[in-house]
C-alpha cells in the first residue's frame, strides 16, 4: 500500500508510542505538539516528549500557541495531509482542520467510548473502580469524543494496577490498535459505529481537590483514589502512593491510625486501610515502614502543621 502522508498532533509520553509506530508505516510530514512549558523549581523550559521524539528522528515540528488560528490552519492546509492522527494532543480542533485530510481526523483514545470520554480516562475509570477499560480510535467530529467509532480494544485493570501501570499499558495497546485502524482504512474494511450517547460517561479535568481523602468513604474507594492518581491523593500535608485494603480485624474510627507491627494502618468510613507509601513535604516519598522509622505517628498526624 502507498504510505498515507500523516500529520500527527500529541503532546505527553502517552503519545510517543503512537508516533513511532507511524514512522515506518506513513510519510510524516509534520508533528504538532503543545508549546515548551516551564517546570521543576527553577522554571524552565522544557519540551513536549512527543518533540523530543520527533526531533531525534528529524520530523518536522510546530508548536502553535492555539491551533485553531488561522495562520495555523492555513499552515495545516498547506501540507495536504491525507490523513490527521490526534493522541492526546491537548487542544479542540476547528472543523475547519477537520475537514482539511481526505480522510479525515482519527483520534486514539484511552478508554472504551461511549464511556469516559473527556481529559482524564485512565484515572477515572481506577478512581471509579473499573475491571475493564481500553482503547478506541475514533473518527473525530466537532464534540468532545463523540466521533463514530472504528476499533477498539479491551484491557484488564487488576485490583491493584496503579495509573503508571495502567497508562503504560493503554500506550502500547493504542500503538498497535491505530497501526490496525490505518490498515483496515486503506483497505477499505472500515465500519464506523455511530456512539450510544445514552450510555456516556465523562471524565473531567482533575481538580486539586480531587486528590484530597475523605476516610469516611469505604476502604476500596480511598484505595482506588489513591491508585488512580499515584502521588495525586492527599491527607493533610501528606502524599499518599500506595495503599492495601487490610483485612487486619481493627476497630478504628475514619482517619483513626493504628501502628503494628510496624505497618500503617487508617480507619475508613468502612474497612481498614494499610499505607504502603507515603511522602512528607520536601521529602521524597519513602516505604512505609522506612517512613514510620523517621515520623512521629499518632492523634491529630493528619492535620498537623
Amino acid at each position: 500500500m502507498e504510505k498515507l502522508k500523516v500529520i500527527f498532533m500529541g503532546t505527553p509520553d502517552f503519545a510517543v508510542p503512537s508516533l513511532a509506530a507511524l514512522t515506518d508505516k506513513t510519510e510524516i510530514i509534520c508533528v504538532v505538539t503543545q508549546p515548551d512549558r516551564p517546570k521543576g523549581r527553577g522554571h524552565k523550559l522544557l519540551p513536549p516528549p512527543v518533540k523530543i521524539f520527533a526531533e531525534e528522528n528529524n520530523l518536522r515540528v510546530i508548536q502553535p500557541v492555539k491551533v485553531k488560528a488561522p495562520e495555523v490552519v492555513e499552515q495545516i492546509a498547506a501540507l495536504k495531509p491525507d490523513l490527521i492522527v490526534v493522541v492526546a494532543f491537548g487542544q479542540i480542533l476547528s472543523q475547519k482542520i477537520l475537514d482539511i485530510p481526505r480522510f479525515g481526523c482519527i483520534n486514539v483514545h484511552a478508554s472504551l467510548l461511549p464511556k469516559y470520554r473527556g481529559a482524564a480516562p485512565i484515572e477515572w475509570a481506577i478512581i471509579n473502580g473499573e475491571e475493564i477499560t481500553g482503547i478506541t480510535t475514533m473518527q473525530m467530529n466537532a464534540g468532545l469524543d463523540t466521533g463514530d467509532i472504528l476499533l477498539q480494544s479491551e484491557v484488564k485493570i487488576s485490583a491493584e494496577m496503579i495509573l503508571p501501570e495502567l497508562r503504560e499499558r493503554l500506550m502500547t495497546v493504542g500503538a498497535d490498535l491505530l497501526l490496525k485502524t490505518l490498515y483496515k482504512l486503506q483497505a477499505g474494511e472500515l465500519q464506523p459505529i455511530k456512539q450510544d450517547d445514552s450510555l456516556s460517561t465523562y471524565a473531567p479535568l482533575l481538580r486539586k481537590d480531587t486528590g484530597l481523602i475523605d476516610w469516611k468513604k469505604s476502604a476500596r474507594e480511598i484505595h482506588n483514589l489513591i491508585r488512580g492518581l499515584y502521588g495525586g491523593a492527599r491527607s493533610g500535608k501528606y502524599k499518599i502512593f500506595r495503599s492495601r485494603v487490610s483485612e487486619e480485624n481493627l476497630s478504628l474510627e475514619p482517619s483513626e491510625i493504628k501502628i503494628l507491627g510496624g505497618k500503617f494502618f487508617v480507619g475508613t468510613g468502612e474497612g481498614i486501610l494499610e499505607i504502603l507509601e507515603i511522602q512528607a513535604p520536601n521529602s521524597k516519598k519513602l516505604p512505609a515502614a522506612e517512613f514510620l522509622r523517621g515520623n512521629k505517628v499518632g492523634d491529630g498526624f493528619w492535620t498537623k502543621e
